[in-house]
């Protein structure tokens, strides 16, 4: 059913479009007949076997701390769980074949005998939730399969390995206790058992053959896998802990604590070889998750692998995305939400994800039972009929198979796989808090008991796997590495771990503001104009869109002098694809544009398929890139993050995010700020993340109408007193035409380093007549210029007052200015606000040897827009007072009455121009 469903949605595409392939139909035969005979034939006994798998997981022996509270009477029995509800008797024997997936039985089953087969199954140390899963394919297979894994054993060498790698976690996390006690290390004590995750994920992806595997973690127990599984030396941890930075001296980088460090590297498990990326993660919990998802993304973009690929249904992504979460954040932060939204979603899925919750049973401070409002913190994969597995954290080698079941899942289905480790967090939210202030309970049960590399040795040693002396001589061996990795750290030399691979002839800009010449010959750009809106034969286009786009279009482009915004979007994007570069435009609407402006994609009226001509252009052209048009989710985190994600892995691809309103960015604010703004200067990873947000006063109230502009000047690294150079962490922009908006994103692509960079984009100016350019400023040896001189007739030396304003206000002032016939104000347009453009303003100034009168006019309140960034940078470079005009202070952005509006705004183009 819902696969149908999502293919009645349909994407308007059965063909599929560049980034999407739709998912083959695989006809499902259903159940053999001999399967089917032997349930009908024993009905009652089916119907029991299905209330275990249904209903055994509330009885499972997952909690490894379990304590009684003061209201519990214990644990009842469940009535589903007992044969006799369905008509069976003690004496009853049976052959569970065609019921189990178990090995045929010599003799059939006592109903004794098979209770105690099913609870073993369902209700011991591990148990999965199938009963939300509609399709009857996934559940017999899940079934199937996971009942196989109680038929299999590890063998004792690798009984060994996962023993030898929790030990190592164990010492690693105590050598820290003694040489770095005032260090919050959030450590792996009480969830060691991951190792066994990582352990099996590494095996499973090399017998896979996957290329990739890309993950998402959080702090808690990422330095015990960093140092003990994916190859950090602890030097580099040791140094960081004795107050050194982590990058080499000439990196221009702020550094960041070493719990959120990452990795990239190669991993070999049993001959075969995949990378290994584990991200940094802000301390934001699960914001990380969207980025990781956004990277794997990428990933498959660089290998033409899954979305990116051939379509079939041994055609499986040979990246696999792996999601760390915790108890209290998984539930909490609603970034979850989102991404699982995104899981099956055309442009965003990732052919599925396994998630892994660290479930500490309780958040900072919090009980697990105020944490949340369902039974489980893995509820929310629900949403999107997600297996779940919950495994009890003193059996790792449990977790073993259930890790091994969840990736052949990923690979068989593409769909998610959700891991519950219950354990626990032996101190508390870091190794200097008291927990049991709060939970003094829960840690008289943690604090009683060995800890589960302890408790799993000691359960060797009684099998004869190990003895005493073999614990303690790896973790003997593996503290006496430790030491003499502390001893050496101070000649540790931290490795340059950027500008590699992808991003190699890349590097971190200098502190001057570089020009590229980023115009194009028209003759190009004229046949890319005509490309952008050529049509296959017999395809039913929208009338309306053919008189008013596509012949407009062509009107435009063959005339060459009144090029407007969107023309100027599609010219730019088609020339980065004819250089190579791909494309791609997520957001909201992106395919049509919030205001009907793009139809970059084009749907047939009569099909219902899609068409995005540029790429039909691109299909043509030998080595041109692609368009990638991804209308995302009504969602701004995740989305924002997953496009970061690719923006980080694929330097070669201009990633562009487009709000649907510049104000709703705000929904992201977490992810602008712990990574787009700040990632370069904290990891030394780099982005070219272009976020187009829609802003204008045009009377449509508070949350239509800004984009906050002074938020984001806020948070540059701008300098006041000293010119900026490229090295800003962010561009902000305010272009006022479409050939300034055409030079800044080709720019991003042309220049030898990446910035994020935001334009301040325009919503009346798309359709404005007096917005356009003519071809000349598109040619070659053009580009972006960061202040526009005055195009009017003025003779400088009468002027006696220069206005300086940014984007769409210059035409409103310049239409006044023009019926009034003022002919002593100047106008000079301020297109970059950060880097801020003080010798082009200086230039300009010059002009006007006459003006004694400056002033910033903007149409935002006075402390809104870009008034507070520009003042102290244009009195301490210029120096000259400058003086404001515009709306005053404000709570909101802007009033909710249209008569008060129009009554602003007039007064605004009054006190700038008189």
């Amino acid at each position: 059913m819902l696969g149908r469903l999502l293919l009645s949605r349909g994407y308007h595409s059965t063909k599929g479009v560049f980034g999407h392939r739709p998912r083959p139909t695989t006809r499902y035969e259903g159940l053999a007949a001999a399967v089917l005979d032997k349930r009908n034939a024993n009905a009652n006994v089916y119907r029991w076997v299905e209330a275990y798998r249904n209903h055994g997981h509330r009885m499972a022996a997952i909690d490894p701390v379990k304590f009684p509270l003061a209201d519990e009477t214990g644990s009842e029995p469940l009535p589903e769980l007992q044969y006799a509800r369905y008509g069976l008797g003690a004496g009853d024997r049976i052959d569970p074949r065609g019921l189990l997936n178990v090995p045929a039985a010599q003799q059939p089953l006592s109903m004794a005998e098979l209770d105690a087969l099913l609870a073993r199954m369902y209700c011991g140390s591990c148990s999965i939730e199938l009963a939300f899963i509609e399709s009857e394919q996934e559940r017999e297979w899940l079934a199937g399969r996971y009942e196989q894994l109680f038929q299999h054993e590890l063998t004792v060498g690798e009984r060994r390995e996962l023993a030898e790698l929790m030990l190592k976690s164990q010492a690693f996390d105590q050598f820290l206790a003694v040489k770095f006690p005032t260090v919050k290390r959030y450590g792996g004590e009480g969830a060691e058992s991951m190792m066994a995750f990582y352990w099996e994920l590494f095996r499973s992806a090399g017998e896979h053959e996957l290329r990739n595997v890309v993950i998402g973690m959080p702090h808690r127990g990422k330095l015990n896998v960093l140092t003990t599984m994916f190859g950090t030396r602890p030097a580099k941890i040791f140094k960081k802990f004795k107050g050194h930075p982590e990058f080499p001296a000439d990196a221009q980088a702020m550094c960041d604590i070493a719990s959120h460090f990452h990795t990239s590297t190669d991993i070999t498990v049993g001959g075969k070889t995949f990378h290994l990326n584990m991200l940094h993660n802000p301390s934001h919990l699960e914001a990380v998750n969207p980025v990781s998802m956004g990277k794997a993304r990428a990933k498959q973009l660089a290998l033409a692998d899954g979305p990116y690929g051939a379509s079939g249904p041994d055609q499986r992504s040979k990246v696999l995305n792996v999601q760390v979460h915790g108890d209290a954040a998984f539930p909490g932060q609603g970034i979850n939400q989102e991404c699982l939204m995104m899981a099956a979603v055309p442009h965003y899925e990732v052919e599925g994800t396994v998630h892994l919750i660290v479930n500490n049973q309780v958040g900072f401070t919090t009980p697990a039972e105020r944490g949340r409002s369902t039974r489980y913190v893995s509820d929310l994969a629900k949403a999107i009929m997600a297996p779940v597995v919950h495994v009890n954290g003193d059996d790792p080698e449990a977790l073993a198979g259930v890790t091994q079941l969840a990736i052949e899942y990923r690979q068989k289905f593409g769909k998610d796989f959700f891991i519950d480790l219950n354990c626990y967090r032996r101190w508390g939210h870091n190794e200097l808090d008291d927990p049991t202030v709060t939970n003094p309970l829960l840690y008289r049960v943690i604090h009683g008991r060995p800890s589960i590399p302890d408790r799993y040795a000691g359960r060797l040693i009684e099998a004869g796997v190990f003895d005493q002396q073999d614990v303690d001589a790896i973790s003997n061996s593996h503290r006496n590495y430790l030491t003499a990795e502390l001893a050496g750290c101070e000649q540790y030399e931290p490795e340059r771990s950027y500008f590699g691979g992808q991003w190699a002839g890349l590097q971190q800009p200098g502190d001057e503001v570089t020009v590229w010449n980023t115009g194009v010959d028209y003759r190009l750009l004229s046949h890319i104009g005509q490309e952008s809106v050529r049509l296959p034969e017999g395809f039913n286009v929208h009338p309306h869109l053919q008189k008013t786009h596509i012949d407009a279009r062509r009107k435009r482009i063959a005339e060459g002098q009144r090029i407007d915004w969107a023309t100027a979007e599609a010219l730019a994007i088609g020339s980065l694809m004819y250089q190579g570069f791909n494309v791609r435009l997520s957001g909201e609407d992106v395919g049509r544009g919030t205001f009907a402006q793009r139809h970059a994609m084009l749907v047939d009226q009569q099909t219902n398929e899609i068409f995005i001509p540029l790429n039909a252009m691109a299909a043509a052209t030998p080595n041109a890139g692609r368009f990638e048009l991804a209308n995302s989710i009504l969602s701004e985190e995740a989305v924002l993050g997953f496009e970061y994600g690719m923006a980080i892995d694929s330097p070669n691809s201009l990633v562009l995010w487009e709000a649907q309103f510049g104000d709703f960015f705000n929904g992201a604010q977490i992810i602008i700020d712990t990574f787009l703004v700040s990632g370069e200067t904290k990891w030394m990873v780099c982005n070219g993340l272009v976020m187009l947000l829609p802003h204008g006063y045009d009377g449509a109230a508070s949350e239509h109408s800004s984009c906050r502009v002074e938020r984001f000047l806020q948070m540059t690294d701008s300098r006041e007193t000293s010119p900026d150079g490229d090295a800003v962490n962010l561009q902000v922009i305010n272009p006022s035409t479409p050939a300034q908006y055409f030079h800044a994103l080709r720019r991003q692509q042309i220049r030898n380093f990446r910035k994020p960079l935001l334009v301040v984009a325009p919503k009346t100016l798309l359709r404005l007549s007096d917005c356009v350019s003519p071809h000349t400023d598109l040619a070659p040896g053009t580009h972006f210029q960061p202040v526009l001189p005055d195009p009017a007739p003025l003779d400088p030396k009468r002027v006696r007052r220069v206005v300086l304003c940014s984007g769409k206000h210059y035409y409103t002032l310049a239409s006044e200015r023009q019926a009034r016939q003022v002919t002593d104000v100047a106008l000079v347009r301020v297109e970059s606000l950060c880097p801020f453009p003080v010798q082009a303003i200086r230039d300009e100034l010059a002009k006007y040897a006459n003006a004694r009168e400056f002033v910033w006019s903007q149409e935002e309140h006075r402390n809104m827009g870009a008034w507070t960034f520009v003042q102290p940078r244009f009195e301490n470079m210029c120096e000259r007072r400058i003086q404001y005009r515009g709306r005053p202070e404000a709570a909101t952005v802007a009033v909710g009455v249209s008569k008060w509006h129009v009554r602003e705004a007039e007064d605004v183009i009054k006190t700038t121009l008189y």
